[in-house]
């Protein structure tokens, strides 16, 4: 499985991306320049944590500009899996990918702790290894992750099951309804505030966050079977 790792100018979590996927998960990843246009060849897209552009108009605003995204919206609507994590998860909501809006955490401060989540549901391309209801610890580093959304379209995300993980005990940003990620309708759009990029090794704390990308591998080896 073949995954690109979109480098957009004032991305941080690039490398951290890359190494779960290459280290970790044993899988290949490489870099995409914010510039290219095309993502043939790749089976999965990871838009990484950072402050894009420097996060000038609002947090994603200018990233959905970049050439490589018509690309990536593309890339979505065939099927494929893409994942958007912190400033990833902004550029999706900016984007059209996703519903709703990243907002300012509610306290105005910066907050970088490791929380925990709930796994509202475990049947989706990215949840398939974890048991629903499962807790589990990740960091978040953000300033802008108060995830918000109109009513409607918060009753929408409950009833087709869109909300993935929720903050289990403390919500660290004001989020409606404590959501942490949602997908997609189709199920192959992720974003979530956490990074589970960098919970992948005992070694700075756990694994918890692996099993998002051995969730995607194990989704694109059943379509592998199936195509």
């Amino acid at each position: 499985m073949k995954f690109a790792v979109i480098q957009f100018p004032g991305s941080n979590c690039d490398l951290d991306m890359l190494h779960a996927i290459s280290d970790a998960l044993g899988e290949e990843a490489e870099y995409v320049w914010h510039a290219e246009t095309s993502l043939d060849g790749f089976d999965a897209v990871l838009l990484p944590g950072g402050f894009s552009y420097g996060d000038y108009l609002r947090t994603g605003a200018i990233a959905k500009f970049a050439n490589i995204m018509p690309e990536v919206v593309r890339f979505a609507e065939t099927g494929k899996l893409v994942l958007g994590v912190c400033n990833g998860f902004q550029i999706l909501a900016e984007s059209g990918l996703l519903p709703g809006a990243l907002i300012r955490n509610n306290n105005l401060h910066f907050v970088c702790k490791t929380v925990s989540l709930r796994v509202e549901n475990a049947e989706t391309m990215f949840t398939s290894e974890y048991a629903a209801g499962e807790e589990i610890r990740i960091p978040v580093a953000h300033g802008e992750g108060n995830y918000y959304c109109d009513d409607a379209t918060l009753a929408d995300l409950q009833a087709n099951g869109q909300i993935v993980f929720t903050y289990a005990s403390e919500n660290p940003n004001g989020s409606i309804a404590n959501i942490a990620g949602i997908t997609n309708k189709a199920g192959n759009v992720l974003g979530m505030m956490p990074h589970p990029e960098r919970a992948v090794e005992d070694v700075v704390g756990g694994t918890a966050g692996l099993g998002v990308f051995k969730s995607m591998l194990k989704a694109w080896k059943e379509e592998q079977v199936h195509a």
